[in-house]
Protein backbone atom coordinates (compact mmCIF):
# COMPACT_ATOMS: atom_id res chain seq x y z
CA UNK A 1 0.00 0.00 0.00
CA UNK A 2 1.31 3.78 -1.46
CA UNK A 3 2.36 5.93 2.20
CA UNK A 4 -0.22 8.10 2.29
CA UNK A 5 0.43 11.89 0.73
CA UNK A 6 -0.83 13.63 4.34
CA UNK A 7 -1.16 12.71 7.87
CA UNK A 8 -1.82 14.33 10.96
CA UNK A 9 -0.71 11.98 13.99
CA UNK A 10 -2.25 12.72 17.92
CA UNK A 11 -3.89 15.85 16.49
CA UNK A 12 -4.93 18.68 18.93
CA UNK A 13 -6.36 22.01 19.32
CA UNK A 14 -7.20 24.03 22.47
CA UNK A 15 -9.91 26.97 21.91
CA UNK A 16 -9.65 28.68 25.41
CA UNK A 17 -12.77 27.10 26.76
CA UNK A 18 -11.41 23.47 26.39
CA UNK A 19 -10.02 21.51 23.60
CA UNK A 20 -12.24 21.45 20.44
CA UNK A 21 -10.46 18.05 19.60
CA UNK A 22 -7.68 16.07 21.38
CA UNK A 23 -5.69 12.78 20.17
CA UNK A 24 -7.24 12.19 16.39
CA UNK A 25 -5.24 10.70 13.83
CA UNK A 26 -6.42 11.20 10.11
CA UNK A 27 -4.30 10.26 7.12
CA UNK A 28 -5.27 10.93 3.00
CA UNK A 29 -4.13 8.74 0.60
CA UNK A 30 -3.53 9.50 -2.96
CA UNK A 31 -7.32 9.10 -4.66
CA UNK A 32 -8.67 9.36 -1.23
CA UNK A 33 -12.82 10.12 -1.95
CA UNK A 34 -13.81 11.17 1.67
CA UNK A 35 -17.08 12.72 3.25
CA UNK A 36 -16.21 14.52 6.45
CA UNK A 37 -19.26 14.68 8.39
CA UNK A 38 -20.00 16.01 11.96
CA UNK A 39 -22.68 18.85 13.83
CA UNK A 40 -22.17 22.46 13.27
CA UNK A 41 -19.22 24.13 16.02
CA UNK A 42 -17.39 20.59 16.15
CA UNK A 43 -14.08 21.89 14.06
CA UNK A 44 -14.92 20.54 10.79
CA UNK A 45 -13.68 23.80 8.75
CA UNK A 46 -11.15 24.55 11.55
CA UNK A 47 -9.58 21.01 11.01
CA UNK A 48 -9.56 21.82 6.72
CA UNK A 49 -7.37 24.66 7.98
CA UNK A 50 -5.35 22.50 10.11
CA UNK A 51 -4.94 20.12 7.42
CA UNK A 52 -3.83 23.29 4.53
CA UNK A 53 -1.11 24.20 7.46
CA UNK A 54 -3.25 27.68 7.56
CA UNK A 55 -3.17 27.39 11.68
CA UNK A 56 -1.66 25.71 14.07
CA UNK A 57 -2.27 22.84 16.45
CA UNK A 58 -1.47 22.65 20.21
CA UNK A 59 -0.84 19.09 19.71
CA UNK A 60 0.15 16.76 17.10
CA UNK A 61 2.76 16.03 14.08
CA UNK A 62 1.88 16.69 10.41
CA UNK A 63 3.40 15.00 7.66
CA UNK A 64 2.96 15.64 4.07
CA UNK A 65 5.14 14.12 1.04
CA UNK A 66 7.21 16.88 -0.44
CA UNK A 67 5.57 18.47 -3.48
CA UNK A 68 2.01 17.61 -2.79
CA UNK A 69 -0.37 20.41 -3.15
CA UNK A 70 -3.00 20.50 -0.95
CA UNK A 71 -5.97 23.31 -1.57
CA UNK A 72 -8.58 24.95 0.57
CA UNK A 73 -11.75 25.67 -0.94
CA UNK A 74 -13.36 27.84 1.52
CA UNK A 75 -16.89 28.11 2.13
CA UNK A 76 -16.51 32.03 1.82
CA UNK A 77 -13.25 33.60 1.01
CA UNK A 78 -12.32 37.19 1.69
CA UNK A 79 -12.38 38.58 -1.95
CA UNK A 80 -12.47 42.62 -0.12
CA UNK A 81 -10.26 45.49 -1.75
CA UNK A 82 -10.09 43.43 -5.28
CA UNK A 83 -11.64 45.36 -8.36
CA UNK A 84 -12.68 42.52 -9.88
CA UNK A 85 -13.08 38.52 -9.41
CA UNK A 86 -10.60 37.74 -11.74
CA UNK A 87 -7.48 39.66 -9.36
CA UNK A 88 -8.88 37.76 -6.70
CA UNK A 89 -8.30 34.23 -8.58
CA UNK A 90 -4.70 35.39 -9.35
CA UNK A 91 -4.16 36.59 -6.32
CA UNK A 92 -0.56 35.43 -3.58
CA UNK A 93 2.32 33.52 -3.99
CA UNK A 94 0.01 30.32 -4.98
CA UNK A 95 -2.08 32.13 -7.66
CA UNK A 96 -2.80 29.97 -10.46
CA UNK A 97 -1.88 30.37 -14.31
CA UNK A 98 -4.41 33.04 -15.81
CA UNK A 99 -5.32 30.60 -18.78
CA UNK A 100 -5.99 27.72 -16.50
CA UNK A 101 -8.14 29.83 -14.21
CA UNK A 102 -9.83 31.23 -17.62
CA UNK A 103 -10.52 27.42 -18.76
CA UNK A 104 -12.27 26.39 -15.66
CA UNK A 105 -14.59 29.60 -15.19
CA UNK A 106 -15.61 29.56 -19.06
CA UNK A 107 -16.89 25.81 -18.51
CA UNK A 108 -18.26 27.34 -15.19
CA UNK A 109 -19.86 30.21 -16.89
CA UNK A 110 -18.81 33.11 -14.94
CA UNK A 111 -17.51 36.35 -16.02
CA UNK A 112 -14.70 37.21 -14.19
CA UNK A 113 -14.56 40.96 -14.80
CA UNK A 114 -17.78 41.15 -12.10
CA UNK A 115 -16.69 43.53 -8.68
CA UNK A 116 -17.05 41.22 -5.95
CA UNK A 117 -18.62 43.45 -3.60
CA UNK A 118 -21.45 43.44 -6.09
CA UNK A 119 -21.36 39.76 -7.43
CA UNK A 120 -23.91 36.94 -6.58
CA UNK A 121 -23.01 34.31 -3.99
CA UNK A 122 -22.77 32.15 -6.77
CA UNK A 123 -20.51 34.24 -9.15
CA UNK A 124 -18.60 34.41 -5.84
CA UNK A 125 -18.63 30.62 -5.91
CA UNK A 126 -17.94 29.47 -8.82
CA UNK A 127 -15.25 31.63 -8.93
CA UNK A 128 -13.50 30.56 -5.96
CA UNK A 129 -14.06 27.12 -7.65
CA UNK A 130 -12.37 28.10 -10.96
CA UNK A 131 -9.08 28.87 -8.36
CA UNK A 132 -8.96 26.40 -6.61
CA UNK A 133 -9.45 23.80 -9.45
CA UNK A 134 -7.45 25.94 -11.68
CA UNK A 135 -4.15 25.21 -8.83
CA UNK A 136 -3.27 21.71 -9.57
CA UNK A 137 -4.34 20.15 -6.62
CA UNK A 138 -3.23 16.91 -5.29
CA UNK A 139 -5.43 17.28 -2.25
CA UNK A 140 -8.76 19.40 -2.34
CA UNK A 141 -10.48 20.26 0.41
CA UNK A 142 -14.08 21.52 0.14
CA UNK A 143 -15.84 23.18 2.51
CA UNK A 144 -19.71 23.25 1.17
CA UNK A 145 -18.66 23.55 -2.21
CA UNK A 146 -21.94 23.39 -3.51
CA UNK A 147 -23.30 26.26 -1.44
CA UNK A 148 -24.99 29.08 -3.77
CA UNK A 149 -24.62 26.71 -6.85
CA UNK A 150 -27.45 26.11 -9.36
CA UNK A 151 -28.50 22.24 -10.23
CA UNK A 152 -26.02 22.85 -13.75
CA UNK A 153 -22.90 24.13 -11.80
CA UNK A 154 -23.42 21.19 -9.44
CA UNK A 155 -23.65 18.78 -12.33
CA UNK A 156 -20.33 19.66 -13.76
CA UNK A 157 -18.27 19.70 -10.51
CA UNK A 158 -19.60 16.40 -9.73
CA UNK A 159 -18.22 15.25 -13.48
CA UNK A 160 -14.88 17.02 -12.59
CA UNK A 161 -14.35 15.54 -9.61
CA UNK A 162 -15.92 12.13 -10.66
CA UNK A 163 -12.37 13.00 -13.44
CA UNK A 164 -9.78 13.98 -10.76
CA UNK A 165 -7.01 12.40 -10.39
CA UNK A 166 -5.82 13.34 -6.71
CA UNK A 167 -7.71 13.20 -3.53
CA UNK A 168 -10.81 14.97 -2.03
CA UNK A 169 -12.69 15.52 1.37
CA UNK A 170 -15.58 17.22 1.25
CA UNK A 171 -17.94 19.24 4.28
CA UNK A 172 -21.41 19.29 2.43
CA UNK A 173 -25.28 19.28 3.37
CA UNK A 174 -26.27 17.75 -0.22
CA UNK A 175 -26.69 14.30 0.57
CA UNK A 176 -26.75 13.63 -3.29
CA UNK A 177 -23.39 15.34 -3.92
CA UNK A 178 -21.69 12.87 -0.89
CA UNK A 179 -23.53 9.56 -1.79
CA UNK A 180 -21.77 9.88 -5.57
CA UNK A 181 -18.90 10.99 -5.30
CA UNK A 182 -17.50 9.62 -1.87
CA UNK A 183 -15.78 6.12 -0.61
CA UNK A 184 -14.93 6.51 2.68
CA UNK A 185 -16.29 8.41 5.46
CA UNK A 186 -14.85 10.78 8.34
CA UNK A 187 -17.17 11.34 11.19
CA UNK A 188 -16.19 14.23 13.57
CA UNK A 189 -17.77 13.75 16.72
CA UNK A 190 -17.63 14.99 20.56
CA UNK A 191 -14.12 15.79 20.04
CA UNK A 192 -13.12 11.95 18.20
CA UNK A 193 -12.32 11.58 14.77
CA UNK A 194 -13.61 7.90 13.43
CA UNK A 195 -12.66 6.78 9.76
CA UNK A 196 -15.08 3.95 7.94
CA UNK A 197 -14.24 2.78 4.41
CA UNK A 198 -17.46 3.09 3.09
CA UNK A 199 -19.12 6.53 1.44
CA UNK A 200 -21.75 8.77 2.45
CA UNK A 201 -24.66 5.95 1.40
CA UNK A 202 -23.72 4.19 4.48
CA UNK A 203 -23.28 6.63 7.06
CA UNK A 204 -26.55 6.86 9.07
CA UNK A 205 -26.18 3.03 9.38
CA UNK A 206 -22.93 2.95 10.41
CA UNK A 207 -23.51 6.15 12.74
CA UNK A 208 -26.34 3.87 14.12
CA UNK A 209 -24.04 0.72 14.42
CA UNK A 210 -21.85 2.93 16.77
CA UNK A 211 -24.41 4.03 18.88
CA UNK A 212 -25.91 1.08 19.70
CA UNK A 213 -22.53 -0.17 20.56
CA UNK A 214 -22.26 2.20 23.11
CA UNK A 215 -25.19 1.43 24.65
CA UNK A 216 -24.13 -1.82 24.54
CA UNK A 217 -21.32 -0.88 26.74
CA UNK A 218 -23.61 0.92 28.76
CA UNK A 219 -25.73 -2.11 29.68
CA UNK A 220 -25.24 -1.42 33.59
CA UNK A 221 -26.44 2.24 33.65
CA UNK A 222 -29.36 2.10 35.28
CA UNK A 223 -33.03 2.75 32.84
CA UNK A 224 -33.05 5.91 33.98
CA UNK A 225 -29.26 7.28 32.56
CA UNK A 226 -29.89 4.64 29.14
CA UNK A 227 -32.85 7.12 28.49
CA UNK A 228 -30.86 10.14 28.39
CA UNK A 229 -28.36 8.53 26.44
CA UNK A 230 -30.90 7.34 24.05
CA UNK A 231 -32.34 11.06 23.92
CA UNK A 232 -28.97 12.45 23.90
CA UNK A 233 -28.51 11.31 20.46
CA UNK A 234 -32.25 11.57 19.15
CA UNK A 235 -31.61 13.88 16.33
CA UNK A 236 -29.59 10.93 14.76
CA UNK A 237 -31.58 7.90 15.30
CA UNK A 238 -35.39 8.52 16.20
CA UNK A 239 -35.55 11.85 14.51
CA UNK A 240 -34.92 10.21 11.06
CA UNK A 241 -37.09 7.40 12.56
CA UNK A 242 -39.56 9.72 12.62
CA UNK A 243 -38.84 11.44 9.61
CA UNK A 244 -38.94 7.95 7.47
CA UNK A 245 -42.96 7.86 8.33
CA UNK A 246 -43.02 11.54 7.51
CA UNK A 247 -42.02 10.59 3.73
CA UNK A 248 -44.69 8.18 3.67
CA UNK A 249 -47.20 10.82 4.45
CA UNK A 250 -45.21 12.97 2.42
CA UNK A 251 -45.61 10.29 -0.56
CA UNK A 252 -49.64 10.45 -0.05
CA UNK A 253 -49.90 13.72 -0.33
CA UNK A 254 -47.55 13.81 -3.74
CA UNK A 255 -50.12 11.19 -5.00
CA UNK A 256 -53.02 13.12 -3.98
CA UNK A 257 -51.91 16.10 -5.43
CA UNK A 258 -50.80 14.39 -8.92
CA UNK A 259 -54.83 13.26 -9.09
CA UNK A 260 -55.46 17.10 -9.16
CA UNK A 261 -52.87 18.12 -11.99
CA UNK A 262 -53.48 17.27 -15.62
CA UNK A 263 -51.19 14.91 -17.76
CA UNK A 264 -49.20 18.28 -19.33
CA UNK A 265 -48.65 19.21 -15.44
CA UNK A 266 -51.25 22.03 -16.16
CA UNK A 267 -53.58 22.73 -12.87
CA UNK A 268 -56.83 21.52 -13.57
CA UNK A 269 -59.76 24.24 -14.01
CA UNK A 270 -62.49 22.99 -15.59
CA UNK A 271 -64.79 21.61 -12.79
CA UNK A 272 -63.94 22.42 -9.41
CA UNK A 273 -65.75 21.74 -5.93
CA UNK A 274 -65.83 24.36 -3.15
CA UNK A 275 -63.78 22.51 -1.34
CA UNK A 276 -60.95 22.59 -3.56
CA UNK A 277 -61.58 26.40 -4.23
CA UNK A 278 -61.40 27.47 -0.01
CA UNK A 279 -58.09 25.84 -0.33
CA UNK A 280 -56.22 27.52 -3.00
CA UNK A 281 -54.39 30.50 -1.56
CA UNK A 282 -52.46 31.82 -4.86
CA UNK A 283 -54.39 30.97 -8.01
CA UNK A 284 -52.37 31.90 -10.93
CA UNK A 285 -53.58 32.06 -14.34
CA UNK A 286 -51.56 32.39 -17.90
CA UNK A 287 -48.85 34.30 -16.50
CA UNK A 288 -46.17 35.88 -17.99
CA UNK A 289 -43.25 37.73 -17.67
CA UNK A 290 -40.40 39.57 -19.10
CA UNK A 291 -37.41 41.44 -18.98
CA UNK A 292 -35.41 42.90 -21.92
CA UNK A 293 -37.22 41.37 -24.48
CA UNK A 294 -36.36 37.66 -22.66
CA UNK A 295 -39.33 36.05 -21.82
CA UNK A 296 -38.64 34.41 -17.61
CA UNK A 297 -42.16 33.41 -17.31
CA UNK A 298 -44.49 32.28 -20.22
CA UNK A 299 -47.83 31.46 -19.64
CA UNK A 300 -47.78 29.35 -16.20
CA UNK A 301 -50.86 28.59 -14.56
CA UNK A 302 -51.05 26.92 -11.14
CA UNK A 303 -52.55 26.98 -7.89
CA UNK A 304 -51.30 26.59 -4.83
CA UNK A 305 -52.86 24.35 -2.37
CA UNK A 306 -53.24 25.19 1.72
CA UNK A 307 -50.93 22.51 3.26
CA UNK A 308 -48.65 22.21 -0.45
CA UNK A 309 -44.69 22.44 -0.26
CA UNK A 310 -43.69 23.79 -3.68
CA UNK A 311 -40.19 22.79 -4.65
CA UNK A 312 -39.01 25.30 -7.17
CA UNK A 313 -35.80 24.22 -9.29
CA UNK A 314 -33.99 25.28 -11.79
CA UNK A 315 -30.09 26.70 -13.19
CA UNK A 316 -29.19 29.87 -12.12
CA UNK A 317 -31.02 33.00 -14.32
CA UNK A 318 -33.94 30.50 -14.99
CA UNK A 319 -36.28 32.53 -13.65
CA UNK A 320 -36.46 30.63 -9.93
CA UNK A 321 -36.46 34.16 -7.95
CA UNK A 322 -38.96 35.65 -10.51
CA UNK A 323 -41.45 32.73 -10.40
CA UNK A 324 -41.11 33.33 -6.36
CA UNK A 325 -41.57 36.96 -6.49
CA UNK A 326 -44.98 36.53 -8.45
CA UNK A 327 -46.89 33.87 -6.45
CA UNK A 328 -45.96 35.97 -3.01
CA UNK A 329 -47.12 39.50 -4.85
CA UNK A 330 -43.51 40.85 -4.40
CA UNK A 331 -43.55 41.82 -8.43
CA UNK A 332 -46.94 41.69 -10.79
CA UNK A 333 -47.05 39.82 -13.90
CA UNK A 334 -46.90 41.72 -17.45
CA UNK A 335 -49.77 39.51 -18.34
CA UNK A 336 -52.32 37.11 -17.17
CA UNK A 337 -53.15 37.56 -13.18
CA UNK A 338 -52.50 36.12 -9.64
CA UNK A 339 -55.20 36.28 -6.87
CA UNK A 340 -54.29 35.36 -3.44
CA UNK A 341 -55.75 34.62 0.01
CA UNK A 342 -56.38 37.53 1.68
CA UNK A 343 -55.37 35.68 4.61
CA UNK A 344 -52.15 34.94 3.57
CA UNK A 345 -48.97 35.57 6.89
CA UNK A 346 -46.19 35.11 5.02
CA UNK A 347 -42.47 34.62 7.11
CA UNK A 348 -39.53 34.62 4.29
CA UNK A 349 -36.18 32.92 5.37
CA UNK A 350 -33.24 34.13 2.55
CA UNK A 351 -29.78 33.64 1.40
CA UNK A 352 -28.87 36.88 3.35
CA UNK A 353 -28.38 35.61 7.35
CA UNK A 354 -25.72 38.63 8.32
CA UNK A 355 -28.48 40.59 9.82
CA UNK A 356 -27.27 39.46 13.33
CA UNK A 357 -24.89 41.25 15.27
CA UNK A 358 -22.16 39.64 16.30
CA UNK A 359 -22.50 41.31 19.66
CA UNK A 360 -25.55 40.32 19.79
CA UNK A 361 -26.29 37.27 22.62
CA UNK A 362 -28.33 34.29 21.61
CA UNK A 363 -31.11 36.09 23.65
CA UNK A 364 -31.43 39.19 21.81
CA UNK A 365 -31.72 37.57 18.89
CA UNK A 366 -34.34 35.14 19.67
CA UNK A 367 -36.76 37.28 21.62
CA UNK A 368 -35.01 40.68 22.06
CA UNK A 369 -33.26 40.18 25.86
CA UNK A 370 -36.50 37.92 27.66
CA UNK A 371 -36.23 34.82 29.04
CA UNK A 372 -39.31 34.29 27.61
CA UNK A 373 -40.18 33.70 23.34
CA UNK A 374 -43.44 33.59 21.70
CA UNK A 375 -43.93 30.16 20.21
CA UNK A 376 -46.16 31.08 17.49
CA UNK A 377 -49.04 32.28 20.09
CA UNK A 378 -47.20 30.47 22.88
CA UNK A 379 -45.26 31.65 25.38
CA UNK A 380 -41.91 29.16 25.94
CA UNK A 381 -38.35 29.53 28.01
CA UNK A 382 -35.75 30.34 25.78
CA UNK A 383 -33.69 27.47 27.06
CA UNK A 384 -36.24 24.69 26.28
CA UNK A 385 -36.48 26.36 22.81
CA UNK A 386 -32.65 26.47 22.19
CA UNK A 387 -33.03 22.47 22.64
CA UNK A 388 -35.75 22.25 20.05
CA UNK A 389 -33.30 23.20 17.30
CA UNK A 390 -30.25 21.22 18.67
CA UNK A 391 -28.93 23.90 21.11
CA UNK A 392 -27.45 23.87 24.21
CA UNK A 393 -29.83 25.24 26.38
CA UNK A 394 -26.64 27.24 28.86
CA UNK A 395 -26.18 29.07 25.51
CA UNK A 396 -29.14 31.77 25.95
CA UNK A 397 -25.72 34.38 26.83
CA UNK A 398 -23.66 33.51 23.90
CA UNK A 399 -22.60 35.88 21.55
CA UNK A 400 -23.70 35.50 17.96
CA UNK A 401 -19.72 36.13 16.94
CA UNK A 402 -18.80 32.87 18.71
CA UNK A 403 -21.32 30.85 16.57
CA UNK A 404 -20.09 28.65 13.35
CA UNK A 405 -21.48 29.78 9.74
CA UNK A 406 -23.98 26.70 10.38
CA UNK A 407 -24.99 27.63 14.06
CA UNK A 408 -26.13 31.19 12.76
CA UNK A 409 -28.37 29.38 10.03
CA UNK A 410 -29.52 27.08 12.47
CA UNK A 411 -30.38 30.24 15.35
CA UNK A 412 -32.33 31.81 12.62
CA UNK A 413 -34.39 29.29 11.49
CA UNK A 414 -35.17 29.42 15.11
CA UNK A 415 -36.18 33.12 15.47
CA UNK A 416 -38.53 32.89 11.97
CA UNK A 417 -39.92 29.30 12.82
CA UNK A 418 -41.41 30.67 16.11
CA UNK A 419 -43.44 33.25 14.17
CA UNK A 420 -47.05 33.16 13.25
CA UNK A 421 -47.30 32.34 9.53
CA UNK A 422 -49.61 30.22 7.32
CA UNK A 423 -46.84 30.72 4.87
CA UNK A 424 -43.30 29.58 4.83
CA UNK A 425 -40.94 30.73 1.88
CA UNK A 426 -37.46 29.16 2.33
CA UNK A 427 -34.48 30.02 0.22
CA UNK A 428 -31.64 28.20 -0.01
CA UNK A 429 -32.52 26.66 3.28
CA UNK A 430 -30.10 24.05 3.42
CA UNK A 431 -26.85 26.07 3.32
CA UNK A 432 -24.23 25.52 5.79
CA UNK A 433 -26.63 23.79 7.59
CA UNK A 434 -25.47 19.93 9.13
CA UNK A 435 -27.14 16.49 9.10
CA UNK A 436 -29.28 16.89 11.68
CA UNK A 437 -30.06 19.98 11.48
CA UNK A 438 -31.21 19.38 8.17
CA UNK A 439 -33.20 16.58 9.28
CA UNK A 440 -34.82 19.05 12.05
CA UNK A 441 -35.90 21.18 9.30
CA UNK A 442 -37.39 18.28 7.47
CA UNK A 443 -39.67 17.63 10.27
CA UNK A 444 -39.96 21.25 11.21
CA UNK A 445 -41.53 21.55 7.60
CA UNK A 446 -43.51 18.22 7.95
CA UNK A 447 -45.13 19.42 11.07
CA UNK A 448 -45.71 23.50 9.88
CA UNK A 449 -49.13 23.67 8.89
CA UNK A 450 -49.46 26.22 6.58
CA UNK A 451 -47.87 26.36 2.93
CA UNK A 452 -44.06 26.05 1.95
CA UNK A 453 -42.23 27.72 -0.39
CA UNK A 454 -38.80 26.07 -1.20
CA UNK A 455 -36.04 27.39 -3.68
CA UNK A 456 -33.32 25.09 -3.31
CA UNK A 457 -30.30 23.01 -5.18
CA UNK A 458 -30.47 20.53 -2.89
CA UNK A 459 -32.11 17.62 -4.45
CA UNK A 460 -32.51 15.03 -1.43
CA UNK A 461 -33.89 17.57 0.65
CA UNK A 462 -35.90 18.49 -1.97
CA UNK A 463 -37.05 14.77 -2.35
CA UNK A 464 -37.82 14.48 0.97
CA UNK A 465 -39.73 17.60 1.71
CA UNK A 466 -42.06 18.48 -1.12
CA UNK A 467 -45.38 17.62 -2.83
CA UNK A 468 -45.15 19.29 -6.13
CA UNK A 469 -41.94 20.61 -7.65
CA UNK A 470 -41.98 23.78 -10.29
CA UNK A 471 -39.05 23.47 -12.39
CA UNK A 472 -37.53 25.86 -14.79
CA UNK A 473 -35.49 25.24 -17.88
CA UNK A 474 -34.73 29.14 -18.77
CA UNK A 475 -37.42 29.01 -21.95
CA UNK A 476 -40.12 30.95 -19.58
CA UNK A 477 -42.02 27.46 -19.21
CA UNK A 478 -42.42 25.98 -16.02
CA UNK A 479 -42.69 21.83 -15.48
CA UNK A 480 -44.99 20.99 -12.98
CA UNK A 481 -44.26 17.77 -11.41
CA UNK A 482 -46.32 15.99 -8.50
CA UNK A 483 -43.25 14.58 -6.65
CA UNK A 484 -39.76 15.53 -5.95
CA UNK A 485 -36.42 16.73 -7.94
CA UNK A 486 -36.13 13.34 -8.90
CA UNK A 487 -39.62 13.18 -10.49
CA UNK A 488 -38.86 16.37 -12.44
CA UNK A 489 -35.74 14.65 -13.20
CA UNK A 490 -37.46 11.41 -15.12
CA UNK A 491 -40.10 13.82 -16.40
CA UNK A 492 -37.21 15.64 -18.45
CA UNK A 493 -35.29 12.74 -19.81
CA UNK A 494 -36.91 10.70 -22.60
CA UNK A 495 -38.24 7.47 -21.92
CA UNK A 496 -36.49 4.41 -23.29
CA UNK A 497 -37.52 2.75 -26.37
CA UNK A 498 -39.68 -0.86 -25.79
CA UNK A 499 -38.34 -3.80 -27.01
CA UNK A 500 -39.76 -4.96 -30.31
CA UNK A 501 -41.51 -8.08 -30.89
CA UNK A 502 -38.27 -9.50 -32.43
CA UNK A 503 -36.61 -9.16 -29.67
CA UNK A 504 -35.74 -11.24 -26.94
CA UNK A 505 -38.74 -13.14 -24.82
CA UNK A 506 -39.99 -11.63 -21.70
CA UNK A 507 -37.89 -13.82 -18.22
CA UNK A 508 -39.39 -15.75 -16.55
CA UNK A 509 -40.60 -14.25 -13.45
CA UNK A 510 -39.01 -15.13 -10.38
CA UNK A 511 -40.97 -17.06 -7.57
CA UNK A 512 -42.14 -15.12 -4.72
CA UNK A 513 -39.62 -14.40 -1.96
CA UNK A 514 -40.12 -16.75 1.33
CA UNK A 515 -41.58 -14.97 3.92
CA UNK A 516 -39.29 -12.36 5.22
CA UNK A 517 -38.96 -11.58 9.01
CA UNK A 518 -40.32 -8.61 10.73
CA UNK A 519 -37.61 -5.99 9.99
CA UNK A 520 -39.53 -3.22 12.01
CA UNK A 521 -41.24 -3.00 15.06
CA UNK A 522 -44.92 -2.92 15.18
CA UNK A 523 -47.08 0.17 15.34
CA UNK A 524 -47.40 -0.35 19.19
CA UNK A 525 -43.70 -0.83 19.53
CA UNK A 526 -42.54 2.08 17.80
CA UNK A 527 -45.31 4.28 19.67
CA UNK A 528 -44.21 3.01 23.00
CA UNK A 529 -40.44 3.47 21.56
CA UNK A 530 -41.04 7.18 20.59
CA UNK A 531 -43.69 8.19 23.43
CA UNK A 532 -42.03 6.64 26.47
CA UNK A 533 -39.13 8.73 27.12
CA UNK A 534 -41.40 11.97 27.02
CA UNK A 535 -43.67 10.41 29.57
CA UNK A 536 -40.64 9.89 31.88
CA UNK A 537 -39.92 13.22 31.38
CA UNK A 538 -43.16 14.17 32.60
CA UNK A 539 -43.60 11.97 35.60
CA UNK A 540 -39.99 12.78 36.98
CA UNK A 541 -41.22 16.58 36.51
CA UNK A 542 -44.48 16.00 38.76
CA UNK A 543 -42.36 14.06 41.29
CA UNK A 544 -39.66 17.08 41.75
CA UNK A 545 -42.71 19.37 42.13
CA UNK A 546 -44.21 16.95 44.75
CA UNK A 547 -41.22 16.13 46.56
CA UNK A 548 -40.86 20.05 46.65
CA UNK A 549 -43.69 20.70 48.23
CA UNK A 550 -43.03 18.08 50.86
CA UNK A 551 -40.11 19.85 51.48
CA UNK A 552 -42.51 22.49 53.44
CA UNK A 553 -41.50 21.60 56.96
CA UNK A 554 -44.78 22.58 58.66
CA UNK A 555 -47.32 20.99 55.87
CA UNK A 556 -47.70 17.86 58.33
CA UNK A 557 -49.13 19.98 60.69
CA UNK A 558 -51.28 22.22 58.59
CA UNK A 559 -52.41 20.42 56.19
CA UNK A 560 -51.99 16.68 57.26
CA UNK A 561 -54.42 15.46 54.36
CA UNK A 562 -52.39 17.04 51.51
CA UNK A 563 -49.23 15.38 53.19
CA UNK A 564 -50.66 11.86 52.83
CA UNK A 565 -51.80 12.95 49.13
CA UNK A 566 -48.25 14.10 48.08
CA UNK A 567 -46.61 11.40 49.40
CA UNK A 568 -49.21 8.33 47.55
CA UNK A 569 -48.91 10.53 44.38
CA UNK A 570 -45.22 10.26 44.38
CA UNK A 571 -45.22 6.29 45.49
CA UNK A 572 -48.00 6.05 42.26
CA UNK A 573 -45.48 8.18 40.20
CA UNK A 574 -42.44 6.42 40.80
CA UNK A 575 -44.46 3.12 40.35
CA UNK A 576 -45.37 4.26 36.64
CA UNK A 577 -41.97 5.26 36.33
CA UNK A 578 -40.67 2.09 36.69
CA UNK A 579 -42.93 0.38 34.34
CA UNK A 580 -42.84 2.80 31.82
CA UNK A 581 -38.81 2.35 32.01
CA UNK A 582 -39.13 -1.02 32.04
CA UNK A 583 -40.93 -1.00 28.87
CA UNK A 584 -39.06 0.83 26.72
CA UNK A 585 -36.08 -1.25 27.36
CA UNK A 586 -37.91 -4.11 26.13
CA UNK A 587 -38.63 -2.28 23.16
CA UNK A 588 -35.27 -0.96 23.09
CA UNK A 589 -33.93 -3.91 22.95
CA UNK A 590 -36.39 -5.51 20.41
CA UNK A 591 -35.23 -2.39 18.07
CA UNK A 592 -31.58 -3.47 18.54
CA UNK A 593 -32.50 -6.83 17.81
CA UNK A 594 -33.97 -5.78 14.55
CA UNK A 595 -31.32 -3.17 13.32
CA UNK A 596 -28.47 -6.44 14.19
CA UNK A 597 -30.04 -8.85 12.04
Amino acid sequence: MAAPLLTYENLGLNQGTGWLFRGIDIHIGARDRLALIGRNGTGKTTLFRLLADQIEADEGRRTIQPGTNVVLLEQDPDMAGYDTLKDWTLAGDDAPAPHEVDAIAGQLGIDLSIDPDTASGGERRRAAISRALAQDPDILLLDEPTNHLDLTAIDWLEDWLGRFKGAFIAISHDRTFLRRLTRATLWLDRGTLRRAEIGFGGYDAWVEKIYAEEAKAAERMDAKLKIEMHWLHRGVTARRKRNQGRLSKLYEMRAQREQMLAPTGVAKLAVESDEVKTKSIIDARHVSKSYDDRTIIDDFTFKVQRGDRIGIVGANGAGKTTLLKLLTGEIEPDAGRIKRAKTLDAVIIDQQRVLMEPDKRVRDVLSEGSDWIDVRGTPKRIEAYLKDFLFDSSLTDARIGTFSGGEKSRLLLAREFAKISNLLVLDEPTNDLDMETLDLLQEVIADYEGTVLIVSHDRDFLDRTVTVTLGLDGSGKVDIVAGGYADWERKRKPAPEKQSNGSKSKAKAPPPPPPSKPTKLSYKDQRDFDRLPGEIEKIDAAIAKAEAALADPDLYQRDHDRFHALTQEIEDARATREAYEKRWLEVAEMAEALEAS
